[in-house]
């Protein structure tokens, strides 16, 4: 072994230790429990009874397509605008889309109960000016609404990261070529963004389809996702530890198989994301 690899495993040898303690070992914990009865013996009744659960991973998946798209939207055209900016002008947006996610999660969570609820901000606005007060607290919309505002960074960043780096000669070129602005999106600006849109939609994706405080305080429970289930069942205690594994051990392979379908649509050596 020469003293370069020696150095590089030395180097990495933290980041290992950290992986097997705080990934690997959970995970190994995970499938043993979704394997395992109470007794410890192995059995697949966990995992076959969770048909039970399967309108709760629907509207999981539902809710967290739903507000990936609503994020996409949203993001694309905020970070294409980044990029349009003097230096300072992208510093000081960077900045604004930072700012949120240096806040606590509860705390941006909560504050959209004080603009939503029945008495809310939006509500007194529009009683004080004698219209009727609306619904939108304790429902579907605002739990998208609350996965949108929390994760919405996560589908900025890596778009504005790919397309602050595109090259401006292919943009004349295609310009000089006779394309439109239309043409110009779709067959340059559009492609060279696709890894960081990849990107973008596999950060927001996965949060949003587990995520669980979201949905308690915007939704009021009334619909249960994949990851209330799961919290619901680790509340009640160590005999239900294993009926929230297999429930958990089943929302994981699903991400990874949503993350290995959106690795096929872009390139490694594009910078898409690498499982």
């Amino acid at each position: 072994m020469n003293k370069k690899t020696f150095g590089n495993k030395l180097v990495a040898s933290p980041y290992i230790v950290w992986s097997a303690i705080f990934i690997v070992v959970p995970l190994i914990i995970m499938v043993y429990f979704a394997l395992t009865d109470e007794s410890g013996a192995f059995t697949l009744a966990n995992l076959s009874g969770l048909g039970l659960y399967k309108k709760a991973f629907g509207i999981s998946i539902l809710y967290a397509v739903a507000a990936t798209l609503i994020t996409l939207i949203l993001a694309y055209p905020m970070a294409y605008f980044m990029t349009k900016l003097n230096v300072s002008s992208q510093r000081m947006l960077f900045m604004i889309v930072m700012i949120p996610m240096w806040m606590n999660f509860l705390i941006r969570t909560y504050s959209w109960i004080t603009i939503l609820a029945n008495t809310g901000l939006i509500n007194t606005f529009l009683t004080n000016i004698g219209l009727k007060p609306l619904k939108l607290i304790n429902t579907p919309g605002a739990v998208i609404l609350g996965m949108v505002y929390d994760f919405i960074p996560y589908m900025i960043l890596p778009i504005y990261s790919v397309m602050s780096k595109l090259d401006k000669s292919l943009l004349e070129a295609a310009e000089d070529l006779g394309s439109n602005s239309f043409t110009k999106f779709k067959k340059v600006i559009f492609p060279l963004s696709r890894p960081g849109v990849i990107s973008g939609i596999t950060m927001v994706f996965v949060p949003s389809v587990s995520t669980f405080y979201i949905s308690q305080k915007l939704g009021g429970n009334k619909t249960m996702l994949i990851g209330d289930t799961i919290e619901y069942f680790f509340n009640l205690g160590p005999s239900y530890y294993n009926i929230a594994s297999a429930i958990s051990l089943v929302l994981m392979v699903m991400i990874l198989i949503c993350l290995f379908v959106m690795n096929r649509f872009t390139d490694d050596e594009d910078g898409g994301v690498l499982m």
